[in-house]
């Protein structure tokens, strides 16, 4: 991240949490009493630094995908719906395969990828071919990809008879760390000889984290060291100039909306795998998609940013859930807490005026000191 947008990220953090403790006074709280049940709810235990890692992993892949859409000039509004097919398809590569362990995670989280590379190559191609803004299409996709995975949910081979879910993942295809040590005979015994590793790995920590971190050290190699990158983000500065230099810009739009939508497909996959173990018939739209699109705003859309921009989302998330049961206050402040981070981020003017304020009175004192 360039040194003026992690200016503007700083300062907007910060700015959002003093408004945010000036809506806390005024609904009559402690502000800094609440900061710190919210960073203690989240960092306070092993247990919940584990749970905040598990909570931003698909919020901070969703985050990479944005990014990489913003970076290419295109606005992948429907990392929702991506995030959704790859669950979906995560799931029935885990539940209809019988393979062996190493290969039936790789598979399964392929499986994901390649639908929400599916999903978003329609936008593009959308985009490219017929002119339909990605905005509108994307959305649209979004509701289309909820609906399809309510409906696969009634084929016999994936649902559980009598259930709302599907069948759970096979074993083999789990990427929780120790999974099956930590529920044997011998595991039980040495976690309770050890509650600190107990504590850490209670929650269903997994690989996803190293996923998060690799996909996003390849998607900085893909748009700085590549050619590849190179003319995806022409076609996005530019698309005439990248024209007249013999790009072909059709097939970058759907490539660079394929990549992106295979990233979010990919944060489906880790978290069925991961967590959930499984899918169900979803009511609403889980929101992930849409966090990633904060996370992508507070990380000035660098790939690499949104890894602690995805810790920070899941750690006001995460913390700020223990806001209701300790201090009996609504839930809501949360979300109100990182609409004014995305808020300010997206305010570089004023950001920039409160930069030459104190620039201007450190040169007045400098001044005044000689």
């Amino acid at each position: 991240m360039h040194k003026n947008k992690l200016y503007y990220t700083l300062m907007s953090v910060f700015l959002g949490i003093v408004v945010g403790a000036i809506f806390l006074l005024v609904l009559g709280f402690n502000p800094l009493e609440a900061y710190k049940t919210l960073i203690l709810g989240a960092l306070g235990r092993p247990k919940y630094i584990s749970w905040t890692i598990v909570e931003a992993v698909p919020i901070i892949l969703t985050g990479i995908a944005v990014a990489f859409a913003f970076q290419t000039g295109v606005f992948n509004i429907g990392a929702e719906g991506q995030y959704i097919v790859g669950s979906l398809g995560a799931t029935m590569a885990a539940v209809a395969l019988d393979l062996p362990p190493i290969i039936h995670p790789i598979v399964s989280l392929l499986a994901g990828a390649a639908m929400g590379a599916l999903w978003g190559g329609l936008v593009g191609f959308f985009k490219a071919k017929r002119g339909v803004n990605e905005v509108i299409s994307s959305i649209m996709l979004n509701w289309i990809g909820f609906y399809l995975s309510n409906y696969m949910l009634t084929f016999a081979f994936l649902r559980k008879p009598d259930s709302n879910y599907s069948y759970d993942i096979a074993d083999t295809a789990s990427i929780r760390i120790l999974d099956q040590w930590k529920r044997s005979e011998e595991g039980l015994a040495f976690l309770k000889d050890n509650p600190l590793l107990r504590d850490v790995l209670n929650p269903p920590l997994h690989w996803g984290i190293l996923l998060a971190i690799l996909i996003a050290l390849l998607a900085v190699f893909i748009l700085k060291k590549t050619s590849l990158g190179y003319q995806l983000k022409a076609v996005g500065f530019n698309r005439d100039a990248a024209e007249y230099g013999g790009i072909d810009i059709s097939k970058n739009i759907i490539l660079a909306m394929a990549i992106s939508g295979g990233i979010a497909g990919l944060a489906g996959a880790v978290q069925v795998l991961g967590v959930s173990q499984r899918i169900g018939i979803l009511a609403a739209q889980q929101g992930y998609g849409f966090n990633g699109i904060a996370v992508a705003l507070i990380a000035g859309n660098s790939p690499l940013a949104a890894i602690p921009a995805g810790l920070l989302f899941a750690t006001l998330t995460y913390g700020g859930g223990k806001l209701n049961s300790r201090m009996d206050l609504p839930s809501e402040i949360i979300s109100i807490l990182i609409g004014l981070i995305v808020l300010f981020v997206a305010m570089p003017k004023l950001m920039d005026m409160i930069k030459h304020f104190f620039a201007k009175r450190k040169g007045e004192g400098g001044e005044n000191n000689g």
